[in-house]
C-alpha cells in the first residue's frame, strides 16, 4: 500500500507527467533521500518510471502491474463503477471482463438482486461469490497469472454459447480515433466475443486510457452503445456523437465544450428497450 506522500505524488505525476525530487522535497518538507526512497517505491511498484532528477508516469506501451493499476485513479473507478451498475436492471443477464475498473463495476452490483454474471474475471468471481442473489457462470480457459483473467479459444467458446442483456467491458487502451486497444491479442479475442453477444455494450474506462497506448486492436467505439468515463477528451467525445454513443462522464466538472453538454442524469433501463 502506498503511503499518503506517495498517494499524492502519483497524482502529481499524473497531472503533470513529471515530478522532481527536489520540487517534491520541498512541496513536502522532507530530505532528498526521503523522496528518492518515494520515487523508488513508486518505481518498483511500475506506477513511475525513474528519469534524471525526478520520474515520469510509466511508459504508455508497458502494461503496469495489475496490483498497481487498482491504485490508480482508484476514486475515479469506483464513481464509474456507480454509474455503470445503475444501467444494470436486477434480473438481467451481463458479461463482465477482466479490468480493475469492471471490478469496480461490479463492486457497485452486489446491491442488485436476480443477476446472472457470465465472467472471465476471477477476481469479480470471488467478490460476487459469496451473494445469494448474483449467479455466477465462470468462464473456462487458460487461467493468466498476472491478473485472473481467464482467455484462449476455450473462453472464446464459452463466451460464444450466451446471448445476455448487457456487457461491461474495459480496456487497456483508447486512441484518439476511437480505437480500442488491448494488450493480450487472447483478452482481446473473448472481449470481441463479449461485444458480439450482448444486447447492449458498456465500456467502463478512466480518462487515463486516453494517455496510453497498446499493440491489439478490440474494436471501436462505433461497437459501444454507453461509455462510461470520469472525462473525456473533446475527440473522443466527437467520436461518441458521430456514432452515437452514449456518453457519461462521472467527473463534476468534465472539461468540454460548451456546445457539448455532458450527461449525467441517472439513466433508466428502459432507455435500452
Amino acid at each position: 500500500m502506498l503511503s499518503e506522500r506517495q498517494s499524492q505524488i502519483l497524482e502529481r505525476a499524473k497531472r503533470f507527467g513529471r515530478v522532481t525530487v527536489e520540487d517534491l522535497a520541498e512541496t513536502y518538507s522532507v530530505s532528498l533521500q526521503t523522496i528518492r526512497k518515494d520515487l523508488n517505491d513508486l518505481c518498483n511498484a511500475r506506477l513511475l518510471a525513474r528519469v534524471h532528477g525526478g520520474a515520469v508516469l510509466s511508459s504508455s506501451v508497458e502494461n503496469v502491474g495489475y496490483d498497481a493499476r487498482r491504485l490508480i485513479a482508484a476514486e475515479e473507478k469506483a464513481a464509474i463503477g456507480r454509474a455503470a451498475a445503475e444501467l444494470i436492471p436486477d434480473r438481467a443477464s451481463l458479461f463482465i471482463n477482466i479490468g480493475t475498473t469492471t471490478e469496480a463495476v461490479a463492486q457497485a452490483l452486489l446491491r442488485k438482486s436476480g443477476l446472472m454474471v457470465i465472467t472471465n474475471n476471477i477476481n469479480v468471481a470471488s467478490l460476487m461469490r459469496p451473494y445469494p442473489e448474483i449467479e455466477i457462470v465462470i468462464a473456462g480457459g487458460v487461467v493468466r497469472r498476472s491478473d485472473g483473467g481467464i482467455v484462449g479459444e476455450a473462453a472464446v467458446d464459452f463466451i460464444r454459447q450466451f446471448k445476455v442483456d448487457f456487457a461491461v467491458i474495459g480496456v487497456s487502451a483508447i486512441d484518439a480515433d476511437g480505437s480500442l486497444l488491448d494488450y493480450d491479442y487472447r483478452e482481446v479475442r473473448v472481449a470481441q466475443a463479449i461485444i458480439s453477444n450482448a444486447r447492449h455494450v458498456v465500456l467502463a474506462s478512466d480518462g487515463s486510457k486516453f494517455d496510453r497506448s497498446a499493440p491489439v486492436r478490440v474494436g471501436h467505439l462505433s461497437q459501444i452503445h454507453t461509455f462510461v468515463t470520469d472525462s473525456a477528451r473533446p475527440g473522443i467525445r466527437a467520436v461518441c456523437k458521430s456514432h452515437g454513443v452514449r456518453l457519461i462522464e462521472t467527473a463534476s466538472e468534465p472539461a468540454s465544450a460548451p456546445d457539448e453538454p455532458v450527461e449525467t442524469a441517472r439513466i433508466s433501463a428502459d432507455d435500452f428497450v
